[in-house]
């Protein structure tokens, strides 16, 4: 015999069950699925989860034998699950998600961009609170456009939109024009180092030097006024002025350095990233230490669809094949004057070098190079001027 719902099974033995059934019912206990077995001296009924207490205590003063069969299907679903603590904290999480979920941002996107990369939005958004599971009510558009526009000049408009549990940055970019770089003001070019003229082209404004002239470091050469007698022209300036300059470097390097050999070994090491948070897959600290080259990527996990989640996965490539090898005297002199040729040729605008006294000294644990270069490069630089108001006119 099955169970009802929300009701109970019990048998009383009596030794008149049909007595002991009209007692229950002129106590107000209601009776369902009554069965009689008078050759046993056995009742049994379906009663309210209620009324089963009464029942019992009702059976104890009487003195009649009292049995609980089994619960009805809802409670005994229940016992059974309570036996089960893994399936409810299951249900209890699921239920959980269907309130927590649609409350939230779960994925992020970005729309109108062609030039500005959208890792760099995203970055800037999350700095703003737009992240993983922060509730939509949170969410400000007009906050995020002034703090995307502040930090991302290449913006010319931002909004925010919600899409279920998605945000959606919707950017429009500046347009670059040529009437956005145009100068639409008074310019002097002046001498950005000290040096000696050696050749110039002046295609604007009004030229104050010759060749084989000493300038000095913020010395006008050419400039944006012409005195024409009866007015003054100003004009923005422009040209090439080259002069030869004289440049300092000092530039060390160490004695031993790790130089790559054959492999000896390749280690990989996994490490997950939730939101801010690392998680490493392997023990110890991370520190691969010296003598070893290290590949390191990075790989976001991604739902169907394209929705990117806050979850990367890091893989750590360990190669150990770096070996100490100390550095000779020509081969350091050598690397030396390499790095210089390298590296003052990109601190000119434009510019060549002419010729060099180079040392080289050994010191603990390092090679000094201390070297002066004459060089021949352009040293002229826009200023802007005052514009000059006639006759002290200030409209």
């Amino acid at each position: 015999m099955t169970g009802r719902n929300g009701l109970v099974e019990v048998s009383v033995i009596a030794a008149d069950p049909a007595e002991a059934l009209a007692e229950l019912g002129r106590m107000g206990i209601p009776a369902e699925g009554v069965r009689i077995r008078e050759e046993e001296l056995l009742l049994s009924f379906f009663v309210q989860q209620k009324d089963l207490k009464r029942v019992r205590i009702w059976a104890e003063k009487k003195g009649f034998g009292f049995k609980l069969h089994r619960f009805g299907p809802i409670f005994t679903l229940l016992k059974s699950a309570a036996k089960r603590p893994v399936l409810l904290i299951g249900v209890a999480f699921l239920l959980f998600l269907s309130w927590w979920l649609p409350s939230r941002i779960l994925f992020v996107q970005v729309e109108g961009n062609q030039n500005v990369p959208a890792n760099l939005i995203l970055e800037e958004a999350e700095n703003c609170g737009i992240t993983f599971g922060v509730p939509r009510r949170e969410i400000r558009s007009e906050k995020v456009k002034n703090a995307l526009l502040q930090a991302v000049p290449q913006l010319q408009w931002a909004g925010v939109n919600t899409r279920g549990c998605v945000a959606v940055i919707t950017v429009r970019e500046r347009s670059v024009t040529a009437q956005e770089h145009e100068v639409k003001c008074v310019c002097s070019l002046v001498a950005d180092r000290d040096g000696i003229i050696t050749r110039f082209t002046v295609t604007g404004g009004n030229c104050q030097l010759r060749s084989g002239q000493a300038v000095k470091r913020g010395e006008v050469l050419v400039s944006g006024y012409t005195d024409c007698g009866l007015c003054i022209r100003a004009e923005h300036s422009g040209g090439e002025i080259f002069a030869e300059t004289g440049r300092d470097l000092t530039v060390r390097t160490p004695s031993e350095y790790l130089l790559e050999g054959e492999e000896r070994a390749t280690e990989q090491k996994f490490a997950l990233i939730i939101g801010k948070n690392r998680i490493n897959l392997y023990k110890g600290s991370g520190i691969s230490g010296i003598g070893c080259d290290k590949i390191y990527s990075e790989y976001y996990m991604t739902l169907p669809g394209g929705f990117r989640l806050p979850i990367k996965l890091v893989t750590e490539t360990v190669t150990y094949c770096l070996e100490p090898t100390i550095a000779e005297d020509p081969e350091a002199r050598q690397r030396l004057a390499t790095f210089a040729d390298d590296y003052l040729p990109g601190q000119m605008v434009a510019g060549r070098i002419l010729s060099r006294v180079e040392t080289i000294a050994q010191e603990e644990g390092y090679l000094r190079m201390q070297g002066y270069y004459a060089c021949e490069e352009m040293i002229a630089r826009r200023r802007s001027e005052e514009i000059i108001k006639p006759y002290g006119n200030d409209d």
